[in-house]
């Protein structure tokens, strides 16, 4: 039988993949069994260097919950600068006019091109020179400068990848309807666009809360990361259980955005196919229109 997709696999397909299944597993738990004899040959599974994490609250008073918190500071910020900054300057990269369209895709390609620990160096290096910003605060403003510069260059290409995915018919719907190209962008296209771009704008704030950590390597910057020397030195040198740790924080963190962002775009899909314009009878027998309304496009023409 014939799928629309592929062809129905047939026994010896199903037994070779039966066979590759098998050799992949035994692969993983190889490799599974190997790390953790190495782990427990140099005694880094020993109670003792995991205890602090499960038997005090020194660690995470002490170490992790502030690390976190300017971890979660500094990724606020970048977010919430890098956002507007992103689509002012994707929507500038669509413009009709060469003085907003070429100024506007010289910055974003300028700092795309750029690595971000490089941007997050040079602003530390300038607030230093330029400014009185204290030495406690300069780590902070030089991360989240170079977040900022780097993810709102990356933002601004989602947006404008996000605005171009959309069905010609629209633009040219909201131009039969008489609307202005300020109208067209505000109220058709980036409306429709924001679920198709959620999934990667997620994806950027995951990769701005990870990249705090290069201002911890670098900076001096006490993010969570950073809370992994001190730790080790306090707790028997068990770097092993620090970096453990902050990576299972990590991950719960990162997955606690993604799981929102599939609720958030599903809640979105669901509510655009729920929305539309109703017309019935009003008083006196005139037409009333309950609800926005809504292009329809139907080959090309706007109803």
């Amino acid at each position: 039988m014939t799928s629309v997709l592929y062809d129905a696999q047939g026994p010896r397909a199903k037994q070779r993949n039966i066979l590759y299944t098998v050799v992949f597993l035994v692969v993983i738990a190889a490799v599974a069994w190997w790390v953790y004899d190495s782990l427990n040959a140099k005694h880094q599974l020993d109670w003792i260097k995991w205890e602090p994490f499960f038997t005090s609250s020194q660690p995470w008073e002490t170490y992790l919950w502030p690390g976190l918190q300017e971890t979660l500071k500094a990724a606020s910020l970048a977010l919430v600068i890098a956002l507007p900054l992103g689509a002012l300057f994707g929507i500038g990269r669509l413009s009709d006019h060469r003085w907003v369209r070429i100024p506007s895709g010289a910055v974003v390609e300028f700092f795309r091109a750029i690595p971000v620990l490089i941007l997050m160096i040079t602003a530390n290096e300038a607030y230093s020179e330029y400014t009185d910003i204290s030495s406690e605060l300069r780590p902070l403003y030089a991360v989240v400068t170079g977040l900022v510069l780097y993810n709102a260059s990356v933002l601004a290409e989602i947006v404008r990848a996000g605005i171009l995915s959309l069905p010609r018919g629209q633009t040219d719907a909201a131009k039969a309807i008489g609307m202005r190209k300020g109208q067209t962008m505000r109220h058709v296209l980036l409306p429709q666009s924001v679920t198709a771009m959620l999934p990667a704008i997620v994806s950027q704030i995951v990769v701005i809360v990870k990249d705090t950590a290069l201002g911890g390597a670098v900076l001096t910057f006490s993010e969570l990361l950073a809370s992994v020397r001190p730790m080790s030195a306090n707790y028997g040198a068990n770097t092993i259980a620090c970096f453990t740790v902050i990576a299972v924080i990590y991950i719960a963190l990162n997955f606690t955005l993604t799981s929102f962002a599939s609720w958030l775009e599903g809640r979105l899909r669901r509510g655009k196919k729920s929305t539309g314009a109703v017309v019935g009878a009003g008083p006196g027998g005139g037409l009333d229109t309950i609800g926005p309304p809504t292009i329809h496009i139907d080959d090309g023409r706007a109803t």
